[in-house]
């Protein structure tokens, strides 16, 4: 399933949202080289987070292809500036915007839910909170782990917390065709952390290069601190049943 809309208006501008997709682009366009073969292995080696380096479990110089003529070496240290870095960074173009395009649909309303200042803690939190999911269950990893989806995950989670009955417009694949269908957020999202935790419980917790445990991690972070960081407004309503906050003024 592919969401394309909610019937989930804002009450503001989503500046924070926008400005988080804003450094993905710029990382991927000016750190990553947009996806050519050196600068994408360059960023991923030097700023991606190895679980097994933050862990201390390889030893310094381990060896590991990054592609074609490429290795990369683990440097001395656990490098927990890569908690960060890693977030900002991405895989591929699909990568990139599938992330960015997730994070816009779901992540206005949880910004709107919370004000600016909150909610950039809260996807940091939550990010931190994907990435030591993937680390537990896979310390002595040496593959490096990048990509927003941990923190974007975290983001899903309030969504489902705050919003679970508003409509989410998905494309289901029939045959070659793709057909639209509307289903409530805790449905859709249900659905989706269904097949993160079948994922990651019948592999490793890494396949394909997807980290299912960081989106495992990032999620249920997101619904143990939407409470903690919504606004009161938004906890009454929803506990109210009333899907559709009215306007609150000012940012908080």
């Amino acid at each position: 399933m592919i969401p394309y809309r909610d019937e989930n208006k804002t009450q503001r501008w989503a500046i924070v949202t926008g400005t988080i997709i804003g450094l993905n682009v710029c990382a991927w366009i000016y750190l990553q080289g947009a996806g050519a073969d050196f600068p994408l292995a360059k960023s991923v080696c030097e700023l991606g987070l190895i679980p097994g380096e933050l862990t201390a479990s390889l030893p310094v110089g381990t060896r590991f292809p990054m592609g074609p003529g490429l290795l990369c070496l683990t440097d001395p240290g656990r490098q927990y500036s890569h908690l960060i870095s890693s977030m900002f960074l991405h895989g591929s173009w699909m990568h990139l915007l599938g992330n960015m395009w997730f994070l816009w649909l779901f992540g206005n309303n949880v910004e709107d839910s919370m004000g600016r200042l909150r909610f950039i803690i809260f996807y940091l939190l939550t990010g931190l909170a994907a990435a030591f999911g993937q680390v537990v269950t896979n310390p002595n990893s040496v593959i490096p782990m990048v990509g927003a989806s941990g923190a974007i995950s975290g983001v899903m989670g309030a969504y489902l917390i705050l919003y679970p009955r508003v409509k989410v417009y998905v494309l289901v694949p029939i045959f070659i065709f793709f057909t639209s269908i509307a289903l409530p957020a805790w449905m859709m999202l249900g659905y989706w952390f269904f097949i993160q935790l079948a994922s990651g419980l019948l592999s490793s917790g890494e396949m394909g290069g997807v980290a299912f445990w960081a989106h495992i991690g990032g999620f249920v972070a997101g619904i143990a601190l939407i409470k903690v960081f919504a606004r009161g407004e938004y906890i009454q309503a929803h506990r109210a049943h009333q899907w559709r906050p009215q306007r609150l003024m000012g940012d908080r």
